[in-house]
């Protein structure tokens, strides 16, 4: 096992608090998250899971006039709903923080007045995109129009999606506002621009020397793919009524652009922790020991591999850089993207409401399909399939097959084993390894195969059964009581190592075993998890079979009407 760190800080992107979370994001971003975070306190290791709602920019400001409300109408409906959300998946932040807070306010323009003093941003005046029908300065992500490098119709004006180029708006080709769908004209307007041209040096050093082996590809790929082309100053502040004004009096409707003060979020919601927990914030962002540790969606990849370190770099006051930055790729749903506009999506909410205490069907599923490398897809068939006759089949049948037949021949009482044979000893020996190949894939962020291990486990009790036959050997033998002994360890050592991946049916399993959850030290030492005499408790059914009836329903309701509000 590698050796790892004492201390870290985890965070996870804050999702915009412009509409409900989907099964992409989960996939995408915190199910990653959330396993590695589990693991972490498993091994003891003292880590604090960090995210919040983004709950300024644009976007707010889009879907309020959509709904006909206030961007702060919008963002309380939301950071509640998404929060909400989170806990009911298991998915549990040390701090589920705001960027709307005072304490946000105050440490996002704390940086801007640093920097300001410093003369580490200027001020420049230059025209910008303005859309004449809906009356506002566009965002970058708000136009769109034709890469002039490959000529894809829908680049970004920060970016093309299908070459990797970075862009200015004025690059594109028939440039098109999203917001009214005209043509926007070019208007002078002032903004604060940060230097990041001057932090090539700095950011080609730490990520294309000191991260070019240790990073993701597709992580390291977009962030060496912005350096080749050279950086650029950047405005930090943008023309917007909603979101943290800048701290220069006399300057109004100029606010901090969202991703100059969203990224600082992961700061100041460690801080609110900390208050809260009356602990002392520093040692999770200052100590050079600490590991931080940031999931993102491959989108965001650009703002946390190059904007944020240079900003910290430019604050200098001792911040740590990341250890990691992981993005998967995307989740398709039925081989299509995913559209909140039109209603393509598995908003987890909905998914809560209409599938009640079946958290871990779709986390399994998710990380089973987690993008990691390439894009995948997720589809409501494959949905009922895998819960069907992997989740029932494989994990659900092996524990219930294990614990009815201890009830029906030992009265639920784990019994002492006989002589073993050499295939006994071999399935005691080959469990004893699940702990550790399981805590190497994890530590290599490689959650799929991690959870292929675990259910490699399950498959080996099956096996084991099968083969062993104990239903056919009479009550009195008492080799029937060294396959149930078997068993039963193949059992608690599936209930530890569950919590992982699938909480909800971890604790399902802890109380029918009676056990209690490990750290994972004793995990991979423990000779027994079930000692003769054990007596175990009431044992229900783990997962229950997806009908065609509920998938149908599911796949009726797409695209159909807006999601649900």
């Amino acid at each position: 096992m590698k050796k790892s760190n004492n201390k870290y800080t985890v965070t996870a992107a804050f999702p915009y608090a412009n509409g409900p979370i989907h099964i992409g994001h989960l996939a995408g971003v915190y199910l990653p998250a959330d396993i590695f975070v589990r693991y972490l306190r498993r091994k003891k290791k003292e880590v604090i899971f960090i995210c919040g709602s983004d709950e300024h920019g644009v976007p707010i400001t889009i879907q309020a006039k959509k709904e006909n409300t206030t961007p702060k109408e919008i963002v309380n409906k939301y950071h509640f709903m998404i929060k909400d959300c989170f806990e009911n998946f298991g998915i549990h932040f040390d701090n589920y923080s705001r960027t709307s807070t005072v304490i946000h306010q105050k440490i996002s323009t704390s940086f801007f007045k640093k920097l300001h003093k410093e003369k580490k941003i200027f001020e420049k005046v230059s025209e910008q995109y303005y859309d004449n029908q809906a009356k506002q300065f566009l965002a970058d992500r708000y136009i769109y129009g034709i890469c002039p490098h490959c000529k894809h119709k829908e680049a970004y004006g920060d970016q093309c999606e299908s070459c990797g180029s970075s862009l200015s708006p004025e690059e594109l080709i028939n440039p098109i506002s999203t917001i009214s769908g005209s043509n926007p004209i070019l208007k002078k307007t002032k903004h604060w621009y940060f230097p990041l041209n001057e932090y090539q040096n700095f950011l080609e050093k730490w990520i294309l020397m000191d991260h070019q082996k240790d990073w993701k590809v597709n992580v390291y790929g977009q962030a060496k793919s912005w350096l080749d082309q050279g950086l650029q100053p950047r405005a930090i502040t943008r023309d917007l009524d909603w979101g943290i004004p800048i701290p220069i009096p006399k300057e109004i409707g100029k606010v901090l652009y969202v991703w100059f003060e969203a990224t600082i979020g992961y700061i100041s919601s460690t801080i609110e922790w900390a208050k809260r927990k009356k602990k002392d914030w520093k040692p999770y962002w200052k100590d050079q020991k600490t590991k931080l540790i940031q999931f993102i969606g491959k989108d965001n990849i650009v703002f946390h591999c190059i904007i944020f370190p240079a900003v910290l770099k430019a604050y200098n006051q001792g911040y740590i850089l990341p250890d990691k930055i992981l993005a998967n790729e995307f989740l398709n749903l039925e081989n299509e993207k995913i559209s909140t506009s039109r209603n393509w999506g598995v908003w987890v909410h909905e998914y809560l409401r209409d599938f009640p205490n079946q958290q871990d069907t779709l986390r399994y599923i998710l990380i089973a399909n987690m993008p990691e490398k390439k894009d995948n897809n997720f589809n409501w068939k494959d949905f009922q399939k895998t819960n069907n006759t992997e989740l029932v089949a494989i994990l659900g049948n092996f524990v219930n097959r294990s614990l009815t037949l201890i009830q029906k021949y030992n009265n639920g009482i784990i019994p002492h084993p006989g002589i073993f044979s050499i295939t006994d000893k071999s399935i005691l020996k080959k469990i004893r390894k699940y702990p550790e190949n399981i805590g190497d894939l994890i530590e290599s962020f490689r959650f799929r195969e991690a959870l292929v291990c675990f259910m490699d486990l399950a498959r080996l009790g099956n096996k084991y059964l099968t083969e062993e036959e104990p239903w056919n050997i009479k009550k009195t033998e008492q080799r029937i009581e060294t396959i149930l002994y078997v068993s039963l360890q193949i059992v608690g050592m599936l209930a530890q190592l569950a919590e992982l991946f699938l909480p909800y049916t971890a604790n399902k399993l802890l109380k029918m075993l009676r056990l209690e959850a490990y750290f994972w030290n004793k995990i991979e030492n423990v000779k027994e998890f079930l000692c003769p005499g054990h007596v175990l408790g009431k044992s229900t059914l783990l997962f229950n079979k997806i009908t065609d009836k509920s998938v149908e329903k599911q796949l009726e309701k797409l695209g159909k009407v807006t999601y649900e509000k």
